[in-house]
């Protein structure tokens, strides 16, 4: 079911298992904007009872994809609530050209949303081509692949996983993620614009919620890129 995290804005996790026995959480957010409206980033799987959740919590009209590679539960999403409009990563529809509608996100916030969001596109990443997105008045920080931290009881192989990939009950930027940035320049770019909101909270897609320090740990996780020029 549906969690509230702070004055709208709430989420759903989802586990998975992946090749090799590893278990992934999943995460999605839903934030209510301003005109009531529900916008959707990085939909999981959707019981029949969450969606009665969302529904009573306003319309939803938008459902984000905000990186190439969280996909692939924008179809279903997209048909339990016909209405919404899908957005996704830049080249992602050339990886699902079945969905034909999706409008690509772009440097410039919607200004559907401009009010209650605000975002940033991760440069130097062409395997996720992510978005990052601020929500103002939470001052929540909502990430999808960038920054991980797993925490909690997990099987064997996926503690391993995450201790290996440096994401082991800390916030970091995993060295899978590190190891596809193909432009360090503008990956550090990115990452001091990011670091400009005002953020006190962060919210993973895999798999915690980051409340304490939360600035000062993406800004630890982002030394990885380097230091700003």
């Amino acid at each position: 079911m549906l969690k509230s995290i702070a004055p709208e804005l709430w989420h759903l996790q989802r586990d998975f298992a992946l090749v090799g026995g590893i278990r992934i959480s999943s995460r999605m957010t839903v934030v209510r904007l301003a005109d009531a409206s529900l916008w959707l980033h990085a939909p999981v799987p959707l019981s029949a009872d969450v969606r009665s959740q969302l529904a009573a919590l306003g319309d939803v009209r938008y459902i984000v994809a905000p990186n190439k590679l969280h996909h692939l539960f924008v179809t279903d999403c997209a048909a339990a609530f016909p209405a919404a409009a899908i957005y996704g990563a830049p080249g992602l529809k050339k990886k699902r050209p079945d969905l034909a509608a999706m409008r690509e996100l772009t440097r410039e916030i919607e200004p559907q949303w401009s009010q209650d969001l605000e975002q940033t596109f991760f440069d130097g990443f062409p395997l996720g081509n992510e978005t990052i997105w601020f929500h103002k008045r939470s001052r929540t920080l909502i990430v999808t692949d960038l920054c991980q931290c797993w925490q909690g009881e997990m099987p064997f192989a996926s503690k391993l996983y995450a201790s290996l990939t440096g994401v082991r009950n800390r916030l970091a930027v995993p060295r899978t993620i590190q190891l596809a940035v193909k432009n360090r320049e503008a990956a550090r770019a990115s990452a001091a614009k990011i670091l400009g909101y005002p953020f006190e909270r962060v919210v993973t897609a895999h798999n915690s919620i980051v409340e304490h320090d939360a600035h000062a740990a993406v800004e630890r996780a982002f030394a990885c890129f380097g230091p700003a020029r």
